[in-house]
């Protein structure tokens, strides 16, 4: 492994464990076994340093929770993949993911972050935004296409899934509990399942409302 990487692979470690800013130039120094000239040869400064770490970072978040998921049709079985692949690949590999999820740090951090380097919060918010546009528009597709009841709110429906997503994160953090983070994607999945997908047959079976030509 090359100076560079393992100085962006140590930093990233450290600020998933211990956040952005609790974390120092020298404790980076430390865990990646170089010196301060071997940091800032590469990184003009700290906040440049994180910048690279959210890059590789999103690189890795796409490479594992986007995989296969081109490959379905359905959109909400797209995200039911991402749900999967986050629970099963990405939150579990403490080789991918050393610190656990690092835009969580991230978004604990968010307020301070926005005052110090307000440069990399803003990135930090781009990237949440595309996550949940991302999955705005599956559900709007699936509501294009009759998959889910045509009045069903996707962007807060989006908003749910993401935030969902980030606590199953939280407490997987805290407990290491496999069961327990199961359980948690698990009820993302049952709502797409029951409030999302079984909401056109609640509203054909509910007493008293027509059924619509298009909710069949």
């Amino acid at each position: 492994m090359q100076r560079k990487e393992r100085i962006i692979k140590e930093a990233n470690r450290l600020f998933s464990s211990r956040g952005f800013l609790a974390t120092s130039i020298n404790d980076i120094m430390d865990a990646a076994g170089t010196s301060k000239g071997g940091v800032y040869n590469h990184f003009s400064n700290k906040e440049e340093l994180c910048l690279a770490v959210l890059a590789e970072s999103r690189r890795i978040w796409r490479q594992v929770n986007l995989s296969g998921v081109k490959e379905i049709e359905s959109p909400v079985g797209r995200i039911k993949r991402i749900l999967e692949n986050y629970r099963d690949r990405y939150l579990p590999d403490s080789a991918m993911v050393p610190g656990g999820c690092i835009f969580v740090q991230a978004s604990v951090e968010s307020a301070v972050l926005a005052e110090q380097w307000p440069r990399l919060a803003d990135e930090i918010a781009e990237g949440f935004g595309r996550f949940k546009n991302m999955v705005t528009r599956y559900l709007d597709q699936a509501r294009a296409s009759g998959e889910i009841r045509h009045d069903v709110d996707t962007a807060e429906a989006a908003d749910m899934i993401f935030s969902s997503m980030l606590g199953a994160s939280v407490t997987y953090g805290m407990s290491r509990s496999r069961t327990e983070l199961n359980r948690n994607i698990e009820s993302i999945i049952h709502y797409l399942d029951s409030n999302i997908d079984g909401l056109r047959k609640k509203s054909i079976n509910a007493p008293g409302e027509g059924v619509q030509i298009e909710d069949l």
